[in-house]
């Protein structure tokens, strides 16, 4: 189990965590999402010891990723991992493999085989999405058992990605690893995480197996005998997140459970009103531009 207590880390004035209390289960694949500057990176750099958090603690079964025994089971690969003009995918293999005891050359040659990748041609040749299938092969090959991906599928085609779905639950499934991805494809996080992870303004604002009940938004269209206006529905008690209004029909999505939301939408009286599934994603961005509007 990873346990985070009472994080917090700024870069000078700027403050990008704070008091972040988080418990990642072992065998789990779990998904960080977050905007461009909310603290994913800087998190995942706390939580494999790359920083010294400035205040709290992270544990791996009650120990820090400082010690050795810790961290050569810990392996990060980050969104834009530094390579020189003679680093090779071959030569990238052999020198973390001096850090990671268990690493598998069958597994290496396998994703590098599927890639079709030439694995004596310096990265720097290589395009975005090469260089990123090259990662995941050596992240894969070292068989760790926490495995933290930064931005993990930025650059992979769909078929990459299908792949490198599929290597995830395998991974897990084989040596009980703990997977944390972060990415912007939050649909394909949706598809095949067992929980998720929020950042936002510093702290985890939303955890749990389903994003779209934590946030507590639900998504109704109606249609009304006679024209509505947005006032009805503040009268009515309403926290309306958006709201879309053409001659009689209305999209509104709203605030709150359910039930809560449905029954004081019925005391609206509309002709017609059916509940439209609010996915992760959506959920998502209408929680971030709520409150970037300050609503």
């Amino acid at each position: 189990m990873i346990e985070i207590k009472g994080l917090s880390h700024s870069f000078g004035k700027h403050v990008v965590l704070e008091n972040v209390d988080l418990k990642v289960e072992s065998g789990k694949v779990l998904g960080l999402v977050g905007i461009n500057g909310a603290g994913k990176s800087t998190l995942f750099r706390l939580m494999t010891g790359v920083y010294i958090p400035q205040q709290g603690e992270v544990l791996y079964d009650g120990e820090s990723p400082l010690k050795d025994s810790v961290r050569k089971d810990i392996f990060l690969l980050p969104d834009d991992p530094y390579f020189t003009n003679q680093t090779t995918t071959k030569s990238m293999f052999q020198l973390y493999k001096t850090f990671f005891p268990d690493a598998d050359k069958n597994i290496y040659d396998e994703i590098i085989s599927y890639f079709n990748l030439n694995e004596k041609k310096p990265l720097r040749a290589f395009s975005k999405g090469m260089r990123r299938q090259a990662y995941v092969a050596i992240a894969f090959a070292m068989k760790p058992k926490y495995l933290f991906l930064d931005e993990a599928f930025d650059g992979l085609d769909p078929l990459a990605r299908k792949m490198f779905k599929e290597r995830i639950r395998k991974h897990v499934t084989e040596n009980n690893a703990t997977v944390i991805v972060s990415s912007h494809a939050l649909k394909e996080l949706e598809e095949f995480c067992d929980d998720y992870v929020m950042i936002d303004e510093h702290q985890v604002v939303a955890s749990g197996e389903s994003l779209e009940a934590r946030v507590n938004m639900c998504r109704f269209q109606m249609a009304f005998l006679e024209t509505p206006n947005e006032a009805m529905f503040d009268r009515a008690g309403l926290k309306v997140v958006n709201l879309k209004i053409t001659n009689r029909f209305v999209i509104g999505v709203f605030d709150g459970d359910k039930e809560s939301v449905l029954a004081k939408l019925q005391t609206l009286t509309p002709a017609v009103m059916d509940e439209i599934p609010l996915n992760f994603e959506e959920a998502f961005i209408e929680s971030l531009d709520n409150r970037i509007r300050g609503v």
